[in-house]
């Protein structure tokens, strides 16, 4: 098997947090302190209802969580990332795999959803950096879900 390198793109991407000059990282390894963002979701009851089934904890414990981080980010970069997305709103399912519950969860559904609660403006395409802070949104999530059912049924 051979291991593709990610293409260096030469556009400066935009940060996520402009006030705050983030260290020079692989974004595959920048970890993110979600703790204020999963605050605000779990005061929205749109939000907060949404949890894994257990076929969908079954899938995640078939798959691992490095493929379901890759489905996440096939997801992202797919039915988010892009500037124009004609189906808005509509693109996510309400299930059928565990990253699309995940999306609604955490608001990262759609771009109108993801401005919101991420607060970063819909109308251009995601960058790397934006992409992989909402695969670790995602990831946070499921995981989170994963090991609170995994603890509940020993």
């Amino acid at each position: 098997m051979t291991l593709r390198k990610k293409p260096k793109y030469t556009e400066e991407p935009l940060s996520l947090f402009p006030e705050e000059e983030l260290p020079e990282t692989n974004p595959d390894e920048t970890v993110y302190d979600h703790t204020a963002l999963f605050e605000r979701l779990s005061k929205s009851d749109f939000r907060s209802k949404f949890h894994l089934k257990p076929k969908d904890i079954e899938y995640i414990s078939q798959k691992t969580l490095p493929v379901i981080r890759r489905h996440a980010a096939d997801f992202v970069t797919s039915r988010l990332a892009p500037a124009y997305i004609p189906n808005d709103g509509k693109q996510t399912p309400m299930r059928g795999h565990p990253v699309f519950i995940a999306q609604h969860a955490t608001g990262c559904c759609c771009r109108f959803c993801f401005e919101k609660w991420h607060h970063i403006p819909r109308g251009r395409q995601l960058t790397d950096k934006e992409i992989n802070y909402a695969v670790s949104v995602l990831m946070t999530w499921i995981t989170n879900e994963y090991e609170t059912d995994k603890r509940n049924n020993i």
